[in-house]
């Protein structure tokens, strides 16, 4: 199964007093993360959202924070997908650094259309863009 890698950089902005990168920015980061992987996939969110009115919210998220990252740490973040339902998205991210993994994060994306904000069905090249990337051992489930 194909995965998501891409690099980032720990900034000044995102850690606290105390030098480590503060927990919510790792969620910003995850989401910088899902937004790079749509721009390699040819589907970038400044075309999903605002021309095509597809949102993707995040509707579930669990983290297990295994060690901090400070200033300057270079992240290496790679996303998979676990399962790919027929308006959902389960993703498996894992963040590390060069002395290992810093946090692991499961999340879930829904597919809407902004006028309701309502669940619809992934569009045909949205989901053959996903498929892609799904694990190989998890069946599809378009009814979820």
């Amino acid at each position: 199964m194909p995965a998501f890698v891409t690099r980032r950089t720990v900034r000044f902005a995102d850690c606290d007093p105390a030098g480590i990168v503060y927990f919510p920015r790792c969620f910003d980061l995850l989401n910088g993360v899902v937004e790079d992987w749509w721009a390699e996939m040819g589907i970038p969110w400044r075309v999903m959202i605002p021309e095509r009115a597809i949102g993707l919210p995040t509707v579930a998220m669990a983290a297990n924070f295994v060690a901090p990252s400070r200033l300057g740490d270079e992240l290496v973040c790679t996303l998979t997908v676990v399962r790919l339902g027929g308006a959902s998205l389960d993703l498996r991210h894992s963040v590390a650094g060069d002395d290992g993994v810093r946090f692991r994060a499961e999340q879930t994306v829904v597919c809407t259309a902004l006028a309701t904000n309502r669940p619809q069905p992934w569009p045909d090249d949205l989901r053959a863009a996903v498929t892609r990337y799904l694990e190989s051992d998890h069946a599809q489930h378009p009814a979820a």
